[in-house]
């Protein structure tokens, strides 16, 4: 993982991770206009407009330099070609973020969201010197499961019902990862 703190971007092996461009709202309305996508989603509306990807991204320059979160474009890193978004929030008060993610469906299965996921993982504990970071997945969802596993989060648990999608309840897998660098609290 290779952070550009001026240009606010990460590079890894493959991916190039950024800040949305208004240029992207297009592209991000049809990977995000998607019934799998909105089915393992917390937040993302179904149908989802190009007005939802604009109102999306307003903020996320600001949101960026004030610290509260930090959403970035997965692109391909040769190309350019957008796969998805990730982002980190940072709770400053307890140290620690959550980290979410969609990955378009044409593109799940190339490892992708995992690549992704490391990078913002390494960006929580390196550049932000975040204690811990935590990600929850519903259970209907174990694609996004597998990829907290595979970065070295581990589970902490299952919160039963805990919201509804659908008029159905869904359970809440949460998993984390504690900084392996901070020798602050340990």
């Amino acid at each position: 993982m290779e952070y550009n703190k001026t240009k606010k971007t990460i590079l890894t092996d493959r991916l190039y991770l950024r800040i949305f461009e208004e240029s992207d709202a297009e592209t991000v309305q049809v990977l995000c206009n998607n019934i799998n996508i909105y089915k393992s989603t917390l937040y993302l509306p179904f149908p989802y407009s190009l007005n939802d990807a604009l109102g999306w991204m307003k903020n996320h320059q600001k949101n960026f330099e004030e610290d509260c979160s930090y959403e970035f474009a997965i692109t391909d890193r040769i190309n350019g070609n957008l796969f998805g978004a990730i982002s980190l929030t940072n709770n400053q008060k307890f140290n620690h973020g959550e980290i979410a993610y969609w990955i378009g469906e044409e593109y799940w299965g190339k490892g992708y969201g995992t690549e992704a996921a490391k990078a913002i993982i390494d960006f929580a504990f390196k550049e932000k010197k975040l204690h811990k970071v935590f990600a929850r997945y519903f259970k209907s969802n174990p694609a996004s499961g597998r990829i907290m596993q595979k970065v070295g989060m581990v589970q902490e648990g299952l919160l039963k019902d805990q919201v509804v999608k659908d008029g159905k309840y869904e359970d809440l897998i949460y998993y984390g990862i504690i900084n392996p660098y901070d020798i602050r609290l340990n």
